[in-house]
This record gives C-alpha cells, structure tokens and sequence, in this order.
C-alpha cells in the first residue's frame, strides 16, 4: 500500500507543477494585483512561443509602476524574439520619460536592435560626458610644431543614434579641426596667446553632422610647442644641398682625373710608338745594307 501511495503522490505534485508551468497562475495573479491586465491565456501561449512569461510580465510591471502604459505584450514579445534585451529598452525608456527626452518604444527597439547599448546612449543624453583627443601634432606658418590635447563635452542624440558615427569620428574630426587652425597661425605665438580660437574654430565647423553625438563643448586641455619643424628642414636642405655639391664636385675630380690618366697614357703611347721607331731604325739600315742601297748611293757619289 505504500508504494502505490507514493506513486500516487508523486503522479499528482508531477501534475500540479506541469499545470502550474503551463498555467502560470501565480505570474497572473502578481499582475493583476499590480495593476496590469494581462490574460491568463497569453501567458499560456508565451510558453508555446518560447516566450518566457516572466520577463514579459516583470517588464509589463515596471513600466505600469513607471507611468508608461502604452506597449502591448505584443510588443515585447516581438522585440524578445527579435534577440533584443527587453529590460534595457524598458529601463531606457523610464529614464527617457523621466528626464523628459523624446524616446519612443519603436526607437528604443531600432537603437537596442542596432547593437548599442540603448539604456547606456539615453544616460548619456541625459548627463554629458567628456571624450579625450589624443595629442593631435600640427606646425604654424613659421614651422613651429605645437601638440595639443582637447577634451569634447559631447551627450546622445537620440535621433541619430541609428546610423550615426560614433565616438572615432568626434575624435577624427577635432583632430583634424586642429590641425587646420594651427595650420593657418601665421606665427604660434598666436595659438599660444589665444588657444580658445581653436575651440571657436573648431565648433563652427559642424563636426557633431551625421554623428550620433551634440558637441557641447571643445576645450583645449594641454598645449605644448614641439620641435622647430621649418628650421629643421632648413637644416635638411642645407645638408642635401651640401651632398648634392659635394657630389658634383667628385665627379669633376673623377673627371679630370680621368682626363689626366687619359693624356697620360696618349703621352706613354705617343713615347711607345717613337721608341718603336727608334728600334726600327737599325733594321732599316740593315735591310738597306743588304740591298746595296746605302753602298751605291756613296759610288754614284
């Protein structure tokens, strides 16, 4: 009897669990005590849908108690599926509504889908917060070569978070606006006098256009003179033209030195030719000898 009596037990807490997974009264009854109305039927059907019912309701209730009561369960379901982080977008869109920021749920859902992080860009929107430039290198007019160091206030805009450029591109661009207002100091000393004049330079180009930031502010944390790039590339061309001179001037001495081994040896071929000469000399005389030239050239004398 007492086998069968476990088993019987058992066979029923199975039963009550399978029930009470596939009816998740105890989720329905907490959002209705909450205030959210929700069907019980829906929950059921989350389960088929590989839905977790729990997240959806947990999500349901916050936004209830936040005052934001126009998503649907279809809604979350949906972003859910999609592999969105539901309780991101919920919570981004709390702070939005709280710090009174246009955010609706279809934007926070295009922003989370897109890979940012939609809780982390509405935060920011709502506080600033400072970018670093890295030292940016630019030379004045004058050759002077100045290091600069700027820190971007920049915030979120919410309406370009979906396509628009990111952190790098701030930083490309402030950099490059620097670089172009050293450029164009006739002297560095007027940077030095007035380093402001970069920021106002700067921040009048536009550069937060097609980004997902507002350039709030640019201000010019460090600013160093580097080394005296015009002096030093007079020097350089000094030293090439000192090469260059020294270079032509070896290949004249190769040339006259060349020229000198040139009428030497024409000086030993000439002294060659008349030794040459002088040795045929005697056999010349020999040969007339031998012909009676030379013998009878004396008798008809």
């Amino acid at each position: 009897m007492a086998v069968p009596s476990l088993l019987t037990i058992a066979v029923i807490l199975a039963g009550i669990w399978l029930l009470n997974f596939i009816f998740p009264i105890n989720l329905w009854i907490t959002a209705q005590f909450t205030g959210v109305k929700i069907n019980l039927f829906d929950l059921v059907f989350m389960r088929f849908r590989k839905v977790p019912p729990g997240l959806i309701v947990r999500s349901m209730i916050i936004a209830h108690k936040a005052g934001i009561e126009h998503i649907s369960t279809n809604q979350m379901e949906t972003h859910y599926l999609a592999n969105g982080n539901l309780e991101a977008v919920i919570k981004a869109l709390i702070v939005a509504d709280k710090a009174n920021l246009d955010l609706t749920f279809k934007q926070a859902t295009a922003i989370d889908l897109a890979g940012r992080n939609v809780l982390e860009a509405v935060q920011v929107s709502v506080t600033p917060y400072v970018v670093i430039v890295p030292a940016i290198t630019g030379v004045s007019v004058d050759g002077i070569q100045l290091v600069a160091v700027a820190r971007v206030t920049v915030r979120s805009n919410i309406q370009r978070l979906v396509g628009g450029a990111g952190e790098e591109t701030i930083k490309a661009r402030v950099g490059q606006g620097i670089i172009s207002r050293i450029g164009t100091a006739r002297h560095y000393a007027e940077v030095l006098e007035s380093p402001e004049s970069i920021s106002k330079q700067v921040l009048a180009n536009g550069l937060d256009s097609g980004t997902a930031f507002d350039i709030l502010s640019i201000d010019i944390a460090d600013l160093d003179v580097g080394e005296n790039i015009g002096a030093a590339l007079q020097i350089d061309q000094a030293a090439a033209d000192l090469n260059i001179a020294k270079a032509k001037a070896e290949e004249k001495r190769a040339m006259a030195v060349a020229l000198e081994q040139e009428m030497v040896a024409r000086t030993q071929e000439a002294k060659a030719k008349v030794i040459q000469a002088e040795a045929e000399i005697p056999a010349a005389l020999s040969a007339a000898f031998r012909v009676g030239q030379l013998y009878g050239k004396r008798n008809s004398e």
